[in-house]
């Protein structure tokens, strides 16, 4: 019954594949869950386009637009509450969480990162520069890890990993399609898991 699904938010900043990837796994799957928001600090991107195309409510809030970080904490916690949001997934969301929404939400804030934490984790690592600190690195595998949000960039519980090779002739673009192709099976795994965990 519909009334025992998860309610979920989805938080994006970009294309929103893992948005996508997270949507047709919970129909695919049959999941217990329901994304029912989008919420975006972006007034538009690709993942607000396609929240809105499925029918689910699409939301643009960015610190920007208060006059403290303590109201746009506030907003944020109400979007939350109205909603009567059961769980958080980050799917390229690229702003910090702030503690107090972390602290509302313990281990109910999920996040998925392209790299094996903890390694090439932490404040600044995203997107391509995970790739080319890997290559540089010399690590013959990379993966990606979907994990709970502390109040620390990267360091929360580890749910699950999965890793895939690092080639000889790979380019920080073109290890981060492997990686992208993993976290598109991963980050299901993982809700799953989590669903499977947490219904009673």
């Amino acid at each position: 019954m519909s009334d025992n699904k998860k309610r979920l938010a989805v938080f994006c900043s970009g294309t929103g594949s893992n948005f996508k990837a997270l949507f047709h796994a919970i129909i695919e799957r049959e999941l217990p869950a329901e994304i029912v928001l989008c919420l975006s600090n972006r007034a538009e991107c690709g993942a607000m386009d396609f929240a809105k195309e499925y029918g689910i409510e699409a939301i643009h809030l960015s610190e920007s637009q208060f006059d403290s970080h303590d109201e746009f904490a506030s907003a944020m916690l109400e979007a939350l509450r109205n909603r009567q949001i059961d769980m958080i997934l980050l799917a390229g969301y690229l702003r910090k969480i702030p503690d107090a929404v972390i602290a509302a939400y313990p281990e109910k804030i999920v996040n998925i990162h392209p790299s094996l934490l903890p390694e090439f984790g932490g404040h600044g690592m995203y997107g391509i520069r995970v790739h080319e600190a890997v290559i540089a690195s010399g690590e013959t595998r990379s993966g990606a890890t979907v994990h709970f949000v502390n109040e620390e960039y990267d360091k929360g519980r580890i749910i699950k990993q999965n890793h895939v090779p690092v080639l000889p002739e790979d380019t920080p673009e073109s290890l981060a399609e492997r990686v992208l192709r993993c976290e598109h099976r991963l980050y299901p795994d993982a809700l799953e898991q989590l669903l499977d965990e947490q219904m009673p």
